[in-house]
Order: C-alpha cells, then sequence, then structure tokens
C-alpha cells in the first residue's frame, strides 16, 4: 500500500525516496520535530478556537487580542522546551517564527472578529464557526482497491460538503499552489470520496507562514496527474528503479541524503 508520504518525497525529489526505501543510513529527528511543530500548530488554532467564544461585541481590539492570546504563548514555551528536552532538533528561528506566526494570527482574527460582531450585532461565541468550521484533524484514511493510505491534515465539513485541507508551514508560490501540493491534496479527496461516500470538488492549501488560504480544483487532469506520480512512486518502492537525479541546491542542501545520494 502506497502511503501519501511516500508520493510528496517523490514529488520533492524521487532519489530521496528511493535512498529512503532501499540503502540503509540512519534516521535523524528532522521529521519528528517537523511533526512535533505542525501538531503544535493545530493546538494553537484549537486554543483561539476556545477563547474566540469568550470575547464579548463590546470588547475593544486590545481586550479581543488579549482574551484570544490567553494561554496560548506559555504552551509554545512549554512544547517547544519538551521538544528540546526529548532531543529534538528545534531551532530559535523555527522557534521565533512560530511565535512571529502566532502574533500575526492573532492580530488577524482580532479584527476580523471584531468586525463580524459589530456587523452581525453577536457576540465570539455565536461567530466562532465563521472562522472555525466543523472539523477533523489528522485523520486517518487507507483504500485497499486503491492500494492508498494517508493522514489529512485537516477536513472541514460544511453544509455535508467535505473539504480537505492541506496545512504548510513552507513559503508559496506567487500564485497557486506547489505541484506537490496540489498532489497530495487531490490524493487525500480521493481517499475522503471513498471514506465518506460522496464527491469532493475543491480543497485548500493552508500556508501558515503568510496566513494564506489557496483552493485547489480536484479536476480530471490533476487525478489523473496523481496515478501518474503513484505508478512512479511504485516503480521506485517494488521494483527499485533507480530514478535520475535532478540537482536543485536548494533543495539538496536541506535533505537528509544529500551525502549519500552523491556518493551513489
Amino acid at each position: 500500500m502506497i502511503n501519501i508520504s511516500s508520493i510528496k518525497m517523490h514529488m520533492y525529489c524521487p532519489m530521496s525516496l528511493y535512498l529512503k526505501t532501499h540503502v540503509d543510513i540512519d534516521e535523524n529527528n528532522e521529521n519528528n520535530c517537523y511533526l512535533e511543530i505542525k501538531n503544535l500548530k493545530i493546538d494553537i488554532q484549537d486554543l483561539m478556537q476556545k477563547n474566540i467564544r469568550k470575547i464579548k461585541r463590546t470588547m475593544s481590539l486590545g481586550e479581543i487580542e488579549k482574551i484570544l492570546s490567553q494561554n496560548i504563548y506559555e504552551y509554545i514555551e512549554n512544547t517547544t522546551e519538551s521538544m528540546k528536552s526529548s532531543n529534538m532538533e528545534i531551532t530559535t528561528e523555527q522557534i521565533d517564527e512560530i511565535n512571529d506566526e502566532t502574533y500575526f494570527n492573532i492580530k488577524t482574527l482580532s479584527i476580523k472578529s471584531k468586525k463580524a460582531m459589530t456587523i452581525l450585532n453577536k457576540d465570539g461565541f455565536n461567530i466562532s464557526e465563521m472562522f472555525f468550521p466543523n472539523c477533523i484533524y489528522s485523520y486517518l484514511i487507507k483504500d485497499p482497491q486503491l492500494e492508498l493510505i494517508g493522514i489529512c491534515d485537516k477536513i472541514e465539513i460544511i453544509d455535508g460538503k467535505y473539504y480537505p485541507i492541506s496545512i504548510k508551514s513552507s513559503n508559496p508560490p506567487i500564485k497557486g499552489v506547489w505541484d506537490q501540493d496540489a498532489i497530495e491534496l487531490v490524493a487525500n479527496a480521493i481517499l475522503l470520496e471513498e471514506e465518506f461516500d460522496t464527491e469532493v470538488f475543491v480543497g485548500f492549501v493552508d500556508y501558515k507562514k503568510i496566513g494564506d488560504r489557496r483552493p485547489v480544483v480536484m479536476d480530471v487532469n490533476l487525478r489523473k496527474s496523481l496515478f501518474n506520480v503513484i505508478r512512479e512512486v511504485k516503480e521506485i518502492i517494488e521494483n527499485k528503479k533507480i530514478p535520475n537525479i535532478n540537482k536543485n541546491s536548494k533543495k539538496c542542501m536541506k535533505c537528509e541524503y544529500e551525502k549519500i545520494c552523491m556518493e551513489k
């Protein structure tokens, strides 16, 4: 069964998928650190969702921001300290980025919620679903017929429709989404269709670094591209096909397999 994480790795660099699958090298904790940071950001969203229910339309913008911030920065500090004590290599730059992103999101939500409460004449409890719709986080889905398995970062359910959401901490392109993000999203969409017996016409990529949500239409061409990628992934994993190396200085410098890749 092909994991969506393998598809993502293939889209980023096919050789890294080959090396991870077939070459015996020591694992590092970079991936665990990435997952912990992603979970931390999800927890921050949950705290903001709880806090927005406490705000009142009579509050000033400063008061709203203070309420929305409750317990969040303490939680970030405790979580990152716990990561360090577990020998995860989270850097000062990463921690600063999380704090800056959180500050920006709280500021933005304060302004939006104040405006919504004023226009609708309602308190935060009554408008929370405008900003935090019903959703499921980190949902494991698989389809034995498709031989595909993966974890969808977030599924938003609005008026009975299911919308897959990919949460990214990377920089987005100027327009649209990265190809690998679109392929990951359509893979989750197809699994959702099978899991919930529904149709998924659109999904979204949340680029948290700039607080931007970008839509991806699940059209025929994107679905065909996914199955082409799945075939290539199977060739690497099951048939040990060695892919061509496409050097990219920015990608290679960040890759845990750089040294062994160059040697091979």
